[in-house]
């Protein structure tokens, strides 16, 4: 996408992103095109999982306002700035992909935000479905001197800090699903992707991805599980630029805190969150299935599973939970 045609596609998600009806013909206008070039671009920003609604005489309009990310107003309401290095993008493939890039130029703290991906991606290289404007998509670099040993369990302790940051800001009917999932009312909310690289003995460089729905539209039909976003769980809207402060807060309390004590400091608050705790679970290892009662997480974060009277431990890799 050349950079004329990004400023075009901006302008008319800035023009319709109030929820009003607003003319092709005023829209071209506005943006110094044809009415057939915008009718063009909208057809592009569809794929995208923008809902745009044509109405003949009244023009096109958004199935529900959009409120962009914004930097400045992002910044203010983080508690330590000073510790942040921001990037607001608007459409990428993949902030964690943008991240390792650049991996080599990254200092603690540095953390991107982007308002759609093209290519963004979840665990096991599934695909996380990232509509323009209707969720947070979020990636932070850390870097551990201590290399990979002071890792362990990383991805609970961020489920955690997310928690958290969502409390915050009023919500607090969550749930956390091991390794790496956050759930509502028995539905996917937010996933995280800890990418790491690095040699052994080494520090290692730790690309953290947050994926957290907040207003999807009901027609998603390539998200092949259960999932609800944060419109359906919170009493009031959502301010997507408080909100994305909280969370790079709490990350940043949280990478200061995992750091100094690794996940311990993490384990009671996330077994007091666990989705299964006390509840029939099946283990999905490839081909193979194992069934059992969810007994919380190790102190090195493996799932314990109690099977036939016995607990026992398993760890992430290609290991999936589901209830049973």
């Amino acid at each position: 996408m050349n950079r004329q045609t990004d400023f075009a596609r901006t302008k008319i998600l800035s023009i319709l992103a109030d929820g009003e009806f607003h003319s092709g013909e005023d829209l071209g206008q506005d943006v110094g095109l044809s009415r057939a070039a915008i009718s063009k671009h909208i057809q592009w920003l569809a794929t995208l999982g923008i809902d745009v609604f044509r109405v003949t005489g009244k023009g096109y309009k958004l199935a529900s306002p959009i409120q962009f990310l914004d930097q400045d107003k992002i910044l203010k309401q983080v508690a330590s700035p000073d510790l942040v290095k921001l990037e607001v993008l608007n459409i990428i493939d993949s902030t964690n992909q943008y991240l390792k890039d650049k991996i080599s130029e990254l200092q603690n703290g540095h953390v991107c935000l982007a308002e759609a991906q093209t290519a963004g991606r979840g665990r096991h290289g599934r695909k996380w479905v990232s509509p323009y404007g209707a969720s947070l998509y979020l990636s932070y670099f850390w870097r551990f001197e201590a290399g990979y040993q002071a890792i362990t369990g990383l991805s609970l302790a961020v489920g955690v800090a997310i928690t958290e940051a969502l409390k915050s800001v009023g919500i607090d009917d969550i749930q956390l699903k091991w390794p790496n999932d956050l759930y509502s009312q028995n539905k996917k909310l937010a996933g995280v992707l800890v990418e790491v690289e690095g040699q052994m003995g080494a520090a290692c460089d730790c690309v953290i991805g947050v994926g957290l729905n907040i207003d999807l539209s009901v027609q998603q039909n390539e998200i092949d599980q259960p999932w609800i976003d944060l419109s359906k769980i919170a009493d009031r809207p959502i301010d997507r630029n408080l909100l994305a402060a909280k969370l790079i807060e709490h990350l940043v309390m949280a990478m200061k805190r995992f750091e100094q004590n690794g996940l311990s400091s993490f384990l009671e608050k996330w077994e007091a969150l666990d989705l299964y705790w006390g509840k029939p679970v099946r283990l999905i290892m490839g081909n193979n299935t194992l069934e059992g009662i969810g007994k919380g997480i190790s102190s090195d974060g493996g799932f314990l599973v109690e099977v036939d009277g016995n607990i026992q431990t398993y760890y992430g890799g290609e290991i999936s939970v589901r209830a049973r």
